[in-house]
């Protein structure tokens, strides 16, 4: 099991260097598991007892790029506050700004452009309850039309409208978003909403026929997913087992 170094800034809390491994160790877990897209995307994570403080990538960086201590600080309007040499990509803020705000439990927030993700996003019916997989997103998954390049301050009010009180949406003929209490929370129902639209589009293309589930166990799988996550449950969300994996394959991402 991971560590958690000693921060890099005497000024720096043990909380926000814990954060910052965290989110850094998301973004090469994301890069790893073919998630990312270039510099394209981005994860957003709060920084504890800061109120509207976020960490999010040095614009440019790849994923699996992103250290602990290049992670820039920022505010809710995207600006710096705390001494970089980066810059970020404003407009690229726009749709984790929006979550962030509206919803105080949202402490990290995960955006992608799969192409499993983007496929289903593109499709009138989008997630289907298909596999036990996608089970736990059964009418407990968002949509958010598209409106174009997420770069529109206006739009964010609508975003959290269509989000309510979900950690997964679809986002449009765009991709898809995912969010938690911790980085670990947010980067499970990510990887899990990202293998229901890889299992969805295989099933799609195999030409058989799908089985067609009732309503009554459909309805069943949601609430023992739903068991399954609560904080502070039985059942643990397997993030020190992910650091400890990274340690052994990555470990760059605590510098």
């Amino acid at each position: 099991m991971t560590k958690a170094l000693q921060p890099r800034s005497p000024q720096m809390s043990l909380e926000e260097w814990k954060a910052r491994i965290d989110l850094a160790a998301c973004y090469r877990l994301i890069a790893l598991k073919g998630m990312d897209d270039m510099h394209a995307t981005h994860i957003s994570a709060r920084v504890p007892g800061e109120g509207h403080h976020f960490l999010i990538n040095p614009y440019g960086l790849l994923f699996s790029q992103v250290t602990a201590s290049n992670l820039v600080k920022i505010d809710i309007d995207g600006k710096i506050v705390d001494e970089t040499n980066y810059t970020i990509n404003p407009a690229g803020f726009v749709i984790h700004s929006a979550v962030h705000a509206a919803r105080p439990d949202a402490n990290c927030v995960i955006h992608t452009h799969t192409v499993a993700g983007i496929a289903i996003a593109c499709l009138e019916e989008g997630l289907l309850p298909l596999s036990q997989k996608s089970m736990r997103f059964y009418q407990r998954i968002a949509y958010h039309d598209y409106e174009g390049k997420a770069d529109d301050l206006d739009e964010r009010s609508r975003l959290v409208r269509d989000l309510g009180s979900h950690n997964a949406m679809i986002l449009r003929n765009h991709g898809l978003l995912a969010c938690g209490q911790s980085a670990g929370r947010a980067y499970k129902t990510m990887y899990n909403l990202e293998k229901s639209c890889q299992i969805q589009l295989a099933i799609m293309s195999s030409g058989g026929t799908p089985i067609q589930l009732s309503e009554k166990v459909m309805q069943h799988a949601a609430k023992q997913f739903d068991r399954d996550d609560i904080p502070g449950g039985k059942r643990p969300d397997g993030w020190p087992s992910l650091l400890a994996y990274l340690d052994q394959v990555d470990p760059g991402y605590k510098d």
